[in-house]
């Protein structure tokens, strides 16, 4: 039987190409590199994240030691050293910045005759009425912002505490703004039930320099004449611009300082004093310009609607919702450049006094949960 040959057809062999054994290796072997290095990838940011967890609990297990291990104040004593510190920090600030807040209020309250800017109020207050006069209405200033500051920087302290224990370190770490936030807001307000009546006080004396001699004068004259009503007139006011104020004042300092230790590539432990200091200073000018911004309108109309009594039978939302549309926009943020020199050059203050004398009491123990190596 003769043999035959086979010839493959060349429609299929051009059609369907088979891939060598080589080939099916090398491809393999490919896919298995991509996924190895995919893995890789993942493993290495999981690695990370775990990593970065585990150090922030080891810096918490450490602080835990260290203050359990330490005399450092606690409870009570700790949380009056923090209102000692803060009572301070706001005295001396607001106190040094008396005759800035004079011409302020006076550029606020009578915008057509002290329009010549900072400088110029200055000039036409000390030609008026004598260099005496930009001090008026200190004894008010510094006896309420003593009790504000004592209730607001050691209130802060208490409710970030508060606050931390009751969502856990982790969830409060994560959710810090919002921790620092809340707790501004609680301490604010509680610090502004103090401050009221002796800003009601201060205002009235820098407004009306004839209303009374001083701090005890002035103040008994409004209950005498006026009652409690008298001193809480601006409370609403106060709380729709203290109120923002702090908020902003603590979250941007807290977040500043954070971001400014990082840059530095150094831990918060391995900062000397003097360092420390200037980390306070810069965190604070940053905090005090944004949150002067955000509370101008509310202190335009805090300075207007304590100058002077309502009318008969009109209430404080009426009055204050006149005196927003008679000084429109504009009228609003009137003074904002005095405002934003005293607030920035105040909180920066506050931040760096209240920073030194806790150091100096030995109060240490707060809360902190900022997500920097302590």
């Amino acid at each position: 039987m003769a043999s035959r040959s086979y010839n493959a057809n060349p429609f299929f062999s051009a059609a369907f190409t088979v891939p060598s054994i080589g080939e099916k290796i090398d491809n393999a072997t490919a896919q298995a590199q991509a996924k190895a290095e995919e893995l890789k990838v993942k493993g290495s940011k999981l690695a990370h994240e775990v990593g970065d967890k585990a150090y922030m609990k080891l810096q918490d297990g450490k602080e835990i030691v260290k203050d359990t291990a330490s005399t450092n104040p606690t409870g009570l004593d700790l949380y009056s050293r923090f209102a000692l510190a803060g009572a301070l920090g706001c005295a001396i600030t607001h106190g040094a910045l008396t005759p800035v807040d004079v011409v302020k209020t006076r550029i606020q309250l009578e915008p057509e005759v002290y329009n010549k800017g900072m400088i110029g109020g200055f000039r036409q207050v000390i030609a008026k009425e004598g260099a005496g006069a930009l001090l008026t209405g200190l004894g008010p200033t510094i006896a309420g912002y003593s009790l504000q500051g004592a209730l607001k920087f050691g209130g802060y302290e208490f409710w970030k505490k508060v606050a931390i224990d009751t969502v856990g370190i982790d969830s409060a770490r994560e959710n810090r703004t919002a921790i620092y936030l809340g707790a501004s807001a609680i301490a604010e307000f509680f610090a502004d039930i103090a401050l009221c009546p002796l800003e009601a006080t201060r205002i009235r004396l820098v407004s009306q320099p004839s209303f009374a001699s001083g701090l005890f004068p002035g103040f008994a004259r409004i209950a005498r004449e006026e009652g409690v009503a008298g001193f809480y007139a601006g409370f609403g006011p106060i709380l729709f611009k203290q109120v923002p104020y702090t908020m902003a004042k603590f979250a941007v300092f807290e977040v500043a300082q954070e971001k400014i230790i990082a840059a530095t590539g150094k831990t918060k432990d391995q900062l000397v004093g003097s360092q420390l200091t200037m980390v306070n200073l810069a965190g604070g000018l940053v905090a005090g310009m944004a949150a002067a911004v955000i509370s101008q309108p509310a202190d335009t109309l805090l300075s207007k609607i304590n100058k002077s009594k309502g009318e008969p039978g009109q209430g404080t939302t009426s009055r204050l919702i006149t005196m927003a549309k008679q000084l429109g926009p504009a009228g609003l943020f009137t003074g904002i450049g005095a405002r934003l020199f005293m607030i920035g050059t105040l909180t920066a203050g506050q931040f760096m006094i209240y920073d030194d004398i806790k150091r100096a009491l030995g109060a240490k123990g707060g809360a902190d949960i900022q997500k920097v190596a302590k």
